[in-house]
């Protein structure tokens, strides 16, 4: 019986930031029985376009990505915010195109999960390659959480990690001020904002601050770091994996101590 092909959203700022967090995830895909396909045609999901109201530009990538995977029986993503993307706006953005695109898109749509809630309720993994010993805290990334449901998956996970310890921030749910564009258009609030979720992880005394969305992550560690306070920020998935190879988001290798 041969394996499910699931194929691996790598998202823009994993390729182009932080490809640990890519070979991570697709090590994952791997411990749940799937063979990992990379479609050498997929680009970026079309969110920074949608989002700027440039919807010609995001219908384009959105058909793109749909022919890319169109032979997987999986579209796997280790990013709520893309994931979103892809499975609740592209079908907005074909609303008014004929019968066939919108089949077509509805027949990817059903194929698409996010990382933590593909390895627990579509091939659930009972063990995970990762070992960490330590505490750490994680932030619920706004588009996971609102409009994918993305919550317990990522702690059951992680409690499957041996030596973990997850202590709780006091605000998990709220947002890092991030948010794409947002961040561009109004610095001043978004550094407000996460200038509080900074607090708020630094409180927890955790040793590494995670999430599943890597803008969120360069986001918060930039933060972090800019104000000298040394907690470490990974993707959830190298955490799962086992790949700390890689200094923290945010720190250079002369950084790492």
């Amino acid at each position: 019986m041969q394996a499910p092909r699931a194929g691996l959203f790598v998202t823009c700022l994993i390729d182009l930031m932080r490809p640990s967090v890519g070979f991570a995830a697709a090590r994952l895909i791997e411990e749940a029985g799937c063979k990992v396909i990379v479609p050498e045609r997929q680009t970026c999901c079309g969110q920074p376009a949608y989002n700027s109201g440039d919807r010609a530009t995001a219908k384009a990538l959105a058909l793109q990505t749909v022919r890319a995977f169109a032979d997987c029986d999986y579209v796997v993503v280790p990013s709520g915010s893309c994931a979103a993307m892809l499975k609740v706006h592209y079908p907005r953005l074909v609303s008014n195109e004929p019968s066939g695109i919108q089949s077509e898109v509805a027949d990817f749509t059903a194929k698409v999960h996010e990382l933590c809630t593909f390895l627990t309720s579509i091939r659930p993994l009972t063990k995970v390659p990762g070992r960490y010993t330590g505490r750490v805290t994680y932030h619920d990334a706004c588009s996971g959480l609102r409009e994918l449901g993305v919550k317990g998956a990522p702690r059951r996970l992680l409690a499957l990690v041996p030596g973990v310890e997850i202590t709780e921030m006091t605000e998990p749910e709220t947002c890092c001020g991030f948010g794409g564009v947002f961040a561009e258009k109004y610095a001043g609030i978004s550094n407000a904002i996460v200038t509080r979720k900074a607090d708020d992880a630094t409180s927890t005394s955790a040793d590494l601050l995670l999430a599943g969305d890597l803008g969120c992550l360069m986001n918060m560690a930039g933060k972090l770091t800019r104000d000298g306070r040394p907690l470490a920020c990974r993707h959830v998935a190298e955490v799962l994996a086992g790949e700390l190879a890689d200094p923290p988001i945010g720190h250079r290798p002369t950084d790492v101590r």
